[in-house]
């Protein structure tokens, strides 16, 4: 019974120090389809720092979970500027947007 009890404290203690640091952002975005989605998820998911991403499409809300003794805020929305979304008040980076799918770009989802 000891063993059991002192296996769950340990299993406990990970999980809250596992949770340190752990911050959830809602950040607004440009994308507009699941080309979008499949692409920032990606990008942030391998991104160092960033434990968790995803794109509602319908809203074009992208929730990021992320550390943040390893990552800021800012340094996620300039992830997401430099491959080619503009996020919250921050616009993207010019060239990305420009070499993103024309179904990517702004406007160009209502196109097709």
């Amino acid at each position: 019974m000891k063993t059991i009890i002192l296996m769950i404290a340990i299993m406990s203690f990970g999980i809250a120090y596992n949770q340190k640091g752990i911050e959830t952002a809602e950040i607004k975005t440009s994308a507009q389809c699941g080309m979008c989605k499949e692409r920032l998820e990606e990008k942030l998911n391998y991104t160092p720092g960033v434990k968790f991403a995803e794109l509602n499409v319908e809203t074009a809300v992208l929730t990021v979970k992320f550390k943040s003794d390893k990552i800021s805020k800012a340094e996620i929305l300039k992830v997401i500027n430099d491959t080619g979304y503009d996020a919250d008040d921050t616009k993207a980076n010019k060239e990305a947007h420009e070499n993103l799918p024309k179904c990517c770009q702004k406007g160009g989802h209502s196109k097709h």
